[in-house]
């Protein structure tokens, strides 16, 4: 269909459900059926299930780093805090979308080895406090704390020694 000569062409304005909501005047999103869409112009651009933080996460970084939105309209429409979108962009920057996908690394105590934690644990049932045990193989008590948190010592609370 041709435009006859001397006529503008017809400029389509953005149609958006009335369910959708505006981060900015070309960008919205509607959440249905356990799903986030999101729309640039009307267009469908991204979608993800509504309990992915991770996609989430990496679609909101890309809009800011790609000029789509400002923080503020991120943090606004969200409900996000500013300090997470910021970590969230330094991410994406640093390592690229891969990095929200990326399993975490917890550190572990390097120092409770097989054979300090069998020495730990004989300390323990002799009934020496955490305290005593800590110093005695020159750890730290927060360190003997979270193992025995974790399960990889237990503590006779009833048999210890009263000092």
């Amino acid at each position: 269909m041709g435009e006859k000569e001397g006529e503008m062409p017809q400029m389509l304005l953005p149609f958006y459900p009335e369910e959708t909501t505006h981060i900015t005047a070309l960008l919205s999103f509607e959440k249905r059926d356990g799903w986030v869409y999101y729309f640039h112009g009307g267009w469908p651009v991204y979608t993800h299930a509504e309990d992915d933080l991770k996609s989430f996460r990496l679609f909101t970084s890309q809009l800011y780093v790609s000029g789509g939105c400002k923080q503020a309209d991120i943090v606004r429409v969200f409900g996000v805090s500013a300090i997470s979108v910021k970590r969230w962009v330094k991410k994406y920057r640093e390592k690229g979308p891969k990095a929200f996908y990326e399993s975490r690394r917890f550190a572990t105590a390097r120092v409770l080895v097989p054979e300090v934690v069998e020495r730990a644990q004989e300390l323990l049932n002799e009934g020496k406090s955490r305290k005593e045990v800590a110093e005695t193989l020159g750890l730290k008590e927060d360190t003997l704390y979270r193992a025995i948190l974790k399960g990889r010592l237990t503590e006779d609370k009833q048999g210890k020694k009263k000092t």
